[in-house]
């Protein structure tokens, strides 16, 4: 079990990831993947994909409409700024972060018990993160599905 502390430190690197300070791709983050993409990686129909903050168009997310949002099969994508990709690969206790080859120019897993797993990417001067969520899914099968999703997001930079 994990103390209160160490949960914070994950939930803040978490923070410093997703939101960063400025956008380091252009346009919005719904514009990178398609409905039908979401849903033939997931393997079920899931809806549009929607801000989710209508102030920040970095951060997406496609699910299962009226899916139960603890268990449902979901994509969320977050365009990071290159400061929050280096930042990402700092250790933190109880988080496990591995480098991954073949996935634009660099790239990595987090993975964290009781959070999931997420891949961040960066090609060039862009980067960004994807993680998929669901019941049903193992660790690998999680990692390869957003590692499937990075190579179709990269395919369009």
């Amino acid at each position: 079990m994990h103390s209160k502390p160490t949960i914070a430190a994950i939930i803040g690197a978490i923070l410093i990831v997703v939101v960063g300070n400025s956008p380091s791709a252009a346009g919005d983050a719904c514009s990178l993947l398609t409905q039908d993409q979401v849903s033939t990686v997931l393997g079920v129909p899931v809806g549009a994909g929607k801000l989710i903050s209508l102030n920040n168009p970095r951060m997406c997310g496609w699910s299962v409409p009226g899916g139960s949002t603890l268990t449902a099969k979901s994509v969320v994508l977050t365009i990071s700024t290159m400061k929050s990709f280096a930042q990402g690969k700092t250790p933190i206790p109880g988080v496990t972060k591995s480098h991954i080859s073949g996935v634009g120019d660099e790239a990595y897993y987090v993975t964290s018990a009781g959070l999931g797993t997420t891949l961040n990417v960066r090609k060039e001067s862009t980067a960004f993160s994807i993680s998929v969520k669901g019941s049903g899914f193992s660790v690998e099968q999680i990692k390869a599905k957003e590692k499937t999703l990075a190579q179709t997001i990269l395919t369009s930079l």
